[in-house]
């Protein structure tokens, strides 16, 4: 049995195409008609039954990075109303690794306070800093293999260190916007007619599943379990190229 197979066999499918993210809210939206959205709500805890009414909108000027898009899902049941967090990854292809945040440098210093001289050789990393040796792969910036020792240790300790940290704010994000559940959905980018397929897990499996060990990448990357740390690039030369960036498979939640 191919892989392909095991996704068709192990995943749900969605009985709709997926142009954008407000697709899945249109389905909140029309839950009472809507059979994935039914499913959604079940696996959230809720007996259709209870249920009064759902209504889903788009979060702005919420914690998270510009590169994940949250819904917040109000859920009136007979005798209270909860409040559902999502963030939803829309995906095409299944082998690819997908940004999840991205930002300055100055900024995860600020989050998580990073020390100037950590600062400063994630900075050479990145290219907002230029290499401090000669012959680099790449005359912008250094490689995570190209530091020093002791440059290197520097950066693996910190990420050790605060690991969990990082990937909560990465994944969950902080303060009353912050996700509760990870919806993912596979969708193929030529055929729409093929089915998407969906994962739809709760943080807290989805932080877990992400962690790992601290290491080094064949290419020269920073990563913390599957989670990959890189220097953003492409943006035609841009100064923005020289940001941080965390990737990830999302489609690993469907897989496994």
């Amino acid at each position: 049995m191919t892989l392909e197979d095991k996704i068709a066999l192990g995943s749900e499918t969605a009985k709709a195409g997926f142009a954008n993210e407000q697709d899945v809210i249109d389905h909140f939206n029309t839950w009472r008609k809507d059979k994935l959205a039914q499913s959604w709500l079940e696996i959230m805890g809720y007996a259709l039954k209870d249920i009064e009414f759902v209504k889903a909108v788009k979060v702005r000027g919420s914690y998270k990075a510009d590169v994940q898009v949250q819904i917040q899902i109000i859920i009136k049941l007979k005798n209270e109303i909860d409040c559902e967090n999502l963030s939803i990854k829309l995906v095409s292809n299944p082998k690819g690794y997908n940004q999840i945040d991205k930002r300055w440098i100055k900024k995860y210093v600020e989050l998580w306070k990073i020390d100037p001289k950590t600062e400063k050789v994630l900075k050479h990393f990145t290219g907002e800093l230029s290499p401090y040796i000669k012959h680099t792969k790449d005359k912008r910036r250094m490689f995570a293999n190209e530091l020093t020792p002791q440059d290197l240790k520097r950066v693996l300790d910190f990420l050790k260190k605060n690991k969990i940290l990082i990937i909560t704010d990465i994944l969950k994000g902080r303060g009353k916007f912050s996700a509760e559940w990870f919806l993912v959905i596979l969708k193929d980018k030529k055929d729409k007619t093929v089915k998407p397929l969906w994962s739809l897990k709760p943080i807290n499996e989805v932080l877990n599943f992400y962690n790992g060990e601290v290491g080094v990448t064949k290419r020269g990357s920073f990563a913390i379990g599957k989670i990959t740390i890189q220097r953003k690039g492409g943006d035609n030369g841009r100064a923005s190229a020289n940001m941080l960036q965390f990737k990830l498979n999302p489609t690993l939640l469907i897989k496994k």
